[in-house]
């Protein structure tokens, strides 16, 4: 049970991996001395109207998404995220048919073991560990019974956050498509090496940050 609550959890780590994770923002630029300043594009805040023709793209992406997952991906022409939404949607449908199953069998077999009705016998009733010769054999259903409600419940919380996740994602892919960056700036990463303060004569590794601005 603990492999199948992992892969879960690594399902939703997968959809957060691919989830954007930067922001730009559109520069403007007045002369060659001039301080270029980070700009929000005047129009990236759309009005919404009543109907879905007047809404601002990442606010579309979003409602797609929620009506259907991954409608929000194909509306930002990332056709490439809709299988990975479904892969996922299906192996935790999966996860919570099989749960939900396990934890259906053992609540019948622990009511039928607890209804005071010696002709009534569930299906573990000779199981060795379970069966009614067990001097632990009712705990340890109830124990099974508590264990695969709670696989249950952990599968629906994580399909809610795969499914908000995947809504989320639609919007902020959309509204980084509609800023501007100019091609007037560059960044350039490199590596380095720093010296330290506290050892003298001794070297880190480090990263130095080049912004080049290429004036018209």
């Amino acid at each position: 049970m603990r492999l199948k609550v992992g892969a879960m959890v690594w399902l939703l780590g997968l959809l957060l991996y691919f989830a954007p994770a930067q922001t730009h923002g559109q520069v403007i630029t007045e002369g060659p001395d001039s301080v270029r300043v980070p700009l929000a594009a005047a129009d990236t805040v759309g009005k919404r109207g009543f109907f879905l023709s007047e809404w601002d793209k990442p606010a579309k992406a979003a409602l797609l998404s929620a009506i259907i997952p991954g409608a929000g991906q194909i509306y930002n022409k990332a056709y490439w995220k809709v299988p990975i939404i479904y892969a996922t949607g299906g192996v935790l449908a999966y996860f919570y048919i099989e749960n939900n199953n396990n934890y259906q069998t053992y609540r019948k077999a622990y009511l039928l073991r607890r209804d005071g009705d010696p002709t009534t016998r569930d299906e573990f009733a000779d199981d060795l560990y379970l069966g009614e010769n067990s001097s632990n054999g009712e705990s340890l259903l109830k124990f099974r019974r508590d264990g695969w409600r709670r696989y249950r419940d952990l599968t629906i919380i994580i399909s809610v956050a795969a499914y908000t996740l995947q809504i989320a994602e639609a919007y902020v892919h959309a509204h980084l498509k509609e800023f501007d960056v100019s091609d007037e700036l560059t960044l350039r990463v490199q590596p380095n090496l720093v010296p330290l303060r506290s050892q003298p004569g001794n070297l880190a590794p480090g990263l130095t940050l080049t912004l080049y601005t290429r004036s018209k």
